[in-house]
């Protein structure tokens, strides 16, 4: 999977894609695209911090943050090293190693393991260790989707500035999803 583009071309074709951490993972049923020009986005200006470092790597590196001192988030960042671009992957239809993200997030329906990216990191156990780490070589497992899926767009969540850019994509009926998306 070519990552060194920008996160808009990539963030649609994770739809489907599979993810997994030490094995334990599934589908990518929705993800955001944040890029250096995006004032919601952590690199807006190209402005790199110590936080944000990761996402200044080349494409296909993982950039691992805490939201609101509380959760932690994945991003696959995307682009050319030095530009800042990232897609969050906001949530997972779980199909391998549900024992252990039931374990890890003490919850045992399925739609509620990996739906939100808080969520989704409790479950593959993925902490400030995975940040800066390729998510194209172990622990991480990243698959290309294996057949086309239908992707719907639709406002990204939780944010504030530039929260009406159509830069959240999911899959098209997933119950997996964090929020549904307009119909």
């Amino acid at each position: 999977m070519n990552l060194a583009r920008s996160p808009h071309e990539i963030a649609p074709e994770l739809i489907g894609a599979e993810l997994y951490v030490d094995g334990v993972g599934g589908i990518v049923v929705e993800v955001e695209a944040y890029d250096h020009e995006d004032p919601a986005a952590h690199g807006f200006g190209n402005r790199r911090t110590a936080r944000n470092a990761s996402m200044f790597l080349a494409g296909g590196a993982a950039y691992v943050y805490r939201s609101y001192g509380i959760h932690w988030c994945l991003n696959v960042v995307c682009g050319e090293e030095g530009v800042a671009g990232a897609v969050l992957v906001r949530a997972l239809q779980p199909t391998e190693g549900l024992e252990e993200m039931r374990d890890r997030r003490r919850v045992a329906d399925p739609r509620l393991l990996c739906s939100g990216p808080g969520r989704l990191c409790q479950a593959l156990a993925v902490t400030r260790e995975h940040d800066g780490l390729s998510l194209l070589a172990p622990p991480f497992e990243l698959r290309p989707r294996r057949e086309p899926v239908d992707v719907v767009t639709g406002q990204r969540i939780g944010i504030t500035k530039a929260a009406d850019r159509p830069w959240r994509y999911g899959l098209a009926g997933s119950r997996f999803v964090s929020r549904r998306f307009p119909t």
